[in-house]
């Protein structure tokens, strides 16, 4: 059924601007979208995790999981069994129309202090246990993909204290099948006791990544610093969060990888895309200046610091944006970061996500891009950065995905989520 307010009808309308190649296409407005979130989460409970954790570690995690105080309430209530009842999860993806999804991290992982994403990496003295950890959530989530694999692109975890071992872990996860690759732990400006991004005793890492055609994803929420047990912690976050998201990108670019790896993808997740095109207009100025100069103001650098390519180049070579939930201006800057870097994100099961509105969201955001273009945002590149078989995901998206007639039909706001749903999932002082 289509949604409210939609066109009705089965004719094909010929849309004047709508082209492939230079044959003018009729569009079926019947004809329905494929959609795969290129950003949700998922997780398993403490005694899943259990199950999957070495049996060393079996003693410990009962003696952590007795001390450990759930701060987020949609962890406790039944709306954490949206991380892994399949007929909970299905069924919500279904009813906005998504078929595949892309898995980061949700829980809290055995022997974890916070949220994934909240999280810093450990020390020396968690650093055995808190890997555990992570091993337990990618055996949990190599299972719980393979219940629906069309469906879904789980993301492994890795840590970068030990090289070896995140080269290890990343192998490991290439041949267990998680499609989505690795979630890179974003280093903080105050972890002193992992080295930085920019480092080059990652470029081990990142050649097996390149080789293995591993993805390597950077979600908004890591690198952030301590900021402290204030009252103005959380809303320092929150501002610069999107911030200490771009950095990634800019201290592999600036050190060269993506000129030593030129096939090593990465992608930048939640965090919008407006950003991108001024940054880059930014960075591509202090390049420019730098290799014609051999400067910039009185800083000199030595002809091994100039980089061969425009920061803009080395974007559209190695870069992918996962934006979730967009605004308007992301909508607006797709044509300047690329068409096929562009996935579209519903950020479920997450509060701030579009989710139960999605529809409602596409067609407030996308009524006016071509359907042509449209596929690209909302399925193409997502499967083919991630490895969906967009014939599989065919049936299921004929029966639920929403129609070019749909999404085509504008309105102006997504309705209000309903606030007792938002109350007290999780305060202000979940950072301290």
């Amino acid at each position: 059924m289509l949604g409210a307010g939609t066109r009705t009808g089965s004719s094909p309308r010929v849309r004047s601007d709508d082209h492939r190649g230079d044959v003018m296409t009729a569009i079926d407005q019947d004809e329905r979208y494929t959609i795969i979130s290129a950003d949700c989460h998922a997780g398993g409970s403490h005694a899943a995790y259990r199950e999957y954790l070495d049996p060393e570690f079996l003693e410990d995690f009962d003696a952590w999981r007795n001390r450990y105080k759930n701060p987020y309430k949609d962890l406790g209530d039944n709306r954490r069994l949206r991380n892994w009842d399949n007929e909970m999860r299905n069924s919500q993806q279904e009813a906005d129309g998504v078929v595949g999804e892309v898995v980061f991290p949700n829980t809290v992982p055995p022997f974890f202090p916070s949220f994934v994403l909240f999280a810093k990496p450990p020390t020396a003295e968690e650093y055995r246990h808190r890997r555990a950890g992570v091993l337990a959530h990618n055996r949990w989530l190599v299972d719980w993909c393979g219940e629906f694999p069309e469906r879904r692109a789980g993301v492994g975890q890795i840590f970068l204290n030990d090289v070896d071992d995140a080269i290890a872990d990343v192998q490991w996860i290439k041949e267990h099948g998680l499609r989505g690759g690795i979630l890179l732990p974003n280093i903080a400006p105050d972890v002193k006791w992992v080295k930085p991004l920019y480092d080059p005793v990652y470029d081990p890492l990142w050649e097996v990544c390149q080789d293995l055609d591993v993805p390597v994803n950077v979600h908004s929420g890591t690198g952030n610093p301590d900021y402290g047990p204030y009252p103005t912690s959380m809303l320092l976050y929150i501002n610069e969060v999107v911030f200490y998201s771009q950095r990634p990108f800019v201290q592999l670019m600036l050190s060269g990888v993506f000129e030593r790896f030129p096939r090593l993808k990465l992608v930048m997740t939640e965090a919008g895309c407006s950003w991108v095109p001024p940054m880059l207009e930014q960075l591509d100025a202090v390049l420019a200046g730098i290799r014609d100069s051999g400067a910039t103001g009185e800083i000199r650098f030595g002809n091994d610091q100039v980089l061969a390519r425009s920061a803009t180049e080395y974007f559209r070579q190695n870069v992918w944006m996962g934006v979730s939930n967009p605004r308007p201006a992301d909508v607006a800057a797709r044509h300047a970061i690329g068409l096929d870097r562009f996935m579209w994100g519903s950020d479920y099961p997450h509060d701030e996500g579009s989710h139960p509105y999605t529809r409602e969201h596409l067609r407030a955001r996308f009524s006016d891009v071509e359907p042509t273009e449209l596929r690209k945002l909302l399925s193409e590149n997502a499967a083919d950065l991630y490895g969906f078989d967009l014939e599989a995901l065919a049936p299921l998206a004929s029966r639920v995905g929403p129609t070019v007639a749909e999404v085509d039909t504008p309105i102006q706001d997504v309705p209000e989520k309903h606030l007792e749903r938002l109350s007290d999932d999780m305060d202000s002082t979940a950072l301290t």
